[in-house]
């Protein structure tokens, strides 16, 4: 899905871009792509973390393409910090279909292009141009995955439960913090397995995180 703005608002001036990307591999082939663009540069290439935002609030580059695939919430805390901290920025996510929590994150968080990192190369640059041009483009395929997704099977004490136990808590601390038996908090805690299938308390957070109903 792309939605253009008229012409004129592009401007013509190369095309500003910090890259985030954790696999090296990866992330020098997408500068080397980049680069070759008489209407690009690359003004920075990281890995995604916390350094991300301090770059970018130092350099101030009209798109930043975030991979967003991580195994964790890494990809997804960069998006919401730059859209907060610097909101002239555009953002283009890179992602794939699964986890669909991480798509869901993604879309909530406004982002100005959502490109399925299976996508061909010409995908992205036309992204990138998109973006910077006051437009949005977002792969259907992951709106479609976003929408198809399982909905939230957890009660809202069952999340406050696992939200607390993925921070570290044990179970005497949660039915302290909640002023609960710990009986109950064991019952809780069974039933996140029960209904996510997993085999252990931890399983039961990855899955519950990764679908994003934490």
């Amino acid at each position: 899905m792309a939605r253009r703005r008229p012409a004129e608002h592009a401007s013509t001036r190369s095309i500003r871009v910090l890259l985030a990307e954790d696999m090296d591999l990866l992330r020098t082939a997408l500068v080397s792509v980049l680069s070759v663009e008489e209407d690009m540069e690359v003004v920075a290439d990281l890995k995604c973390d916390q350094k991300v935002i301090s770059v970018a609030l130092r350099l101030r580059p009209d798109v930043a393409v975030v991979a967003a695939d991580l195994p964790d919430t890494r990809g997804v805390y960069t998006v919401s910090e730059l859209r907060r901290r610097l909101p002239e920025c555009q953002i283009v996510a890179l992602t794939v279909t699964r986890p669909p929590g991480v798509l869901r994150r993604l879309l909530a968080a406004q982002v100005h292009g959502l490109i399925d990192k299976n996508a061909p190369a010409c995908r992205l640059l036309a992204a990138i141009r998109d973006v910077a041009g006051g437009g949005t483009m977002i792969d259907a395929n992951l709106v479609v995955a976003a929408l198809a997704a399982d909905r939230n099977p957890f009660t809202p004490r069952e999340v406050h439960v696992l939200k607390l136990a993925a921070g570290g808590a044990t179970g005497p601390e949660i039915a302290r913090t909640l002023s609960l038996s710990p009986g109950t908090v064991r019952n809780y805690l069974s039933n996140a397995m029960n209904k996510t299938g997993a085999r252990t308390r931890i399983d039961a957070i990855r899955i519950a995180t990764e679908s994003g109903w934490l």
